[in-house]
């Protein structure tokens, strides 16, 4: 029996996971509506983990379940992502702090590889490998504070804006911000600039977010 316990909470975590993915990457589009035996049959796997993955995006806001019709896509509103983005700026700065307080030279040179490669591909105009960096410092840092709940908060809100961050940084002028921006977050850590590391951090944020403002690139739905 617990081993039937396992499985199932397994399967309705690999079906959660994959069907919030799907969400947020806009495979599916707001209002389309999720069939619980359609994915079943995709994905292989009986309506129950289906049934109780749909329950917890429903729980996050991503899903609209109405009783007796169907379960609609809801995805995230503009102000959701500017909430996400606010909370990861003030989640962004603990983290830093953390990384300091945690600090060890095997950290502090895997930091400086990233950004070296990043001015690397920044040099090369290969932004998309610049994408792949961004991610790579950020989730480095969050592992970086040795702190379990932080990073796995902040991944979460990471995953939540991966796609329009994707659109931000594809650009030039951004994508050469935002590396600068992380080179000088690195530098304030090295120094063991506790404030303003924390200060960087936060605006770096910022800066994305007013970045994606000004693009007018919130392709998610109005509320």
């Amino acid at each position: 029996e617990g081993k039937e316990m396992e499985n199932k909470h397994s399967l309705t975590g690999i079906v959660f996971n994959r069907l919030r993915e799907d969400i947020l990457s806009g495979k599916y589009n707001d209002n389309d509506e999720l069939k619980e035996m359609t994915i079943a049959k995709e994905l292989n796997v009986s309506r129950t983990p289906v049934r109780e993955a749909i329950r917890q995006l429903e729980f996050e806001g991503l899903v609209e379940s109405i009783p007796n019709k169907a379960t609609y896509v809801r995805g995230i509103s503009i102000k959701d992502v500017k909430d996400i983005y606010l909370m990861r700026a003030s989640l962004e700065r603990l983290c830093v702090k953390m990384v300091i307080e945690n600090l060890t030279d095997e950290k502090m040179a895997r930091l400086e590889e990233i950004m070296e490669l990043s001015a690397f591909y920044y040099e090369k105009e290969k932004y998309e490998n610049i994408l792949e960096l961004d991610n790579k410092f950020h989730s480095f840092l969050y592992e970086a504070a040795e702190s379990k709940m932080l990073s796995h908060t902040l991944i979460d809100f990471h995953h939540y804006l991966e796609r329009i961050r994707h659109t931000t940084l594809s650009g030039k002028e951004r994508a050469g911000h935002a590396v600068e921006e992380h080179k000088k977050i690195v530098d304030a850590i090295k120094n063991k600039d506790i404030e303003k590391a924390m200060s960087l951090a936060e605006e770096h944020i910022i800066n994305s977010m007013n970045n994606m403002e000004r693009l007018g690139l919130l392709k998610v739905r109005k509320n």
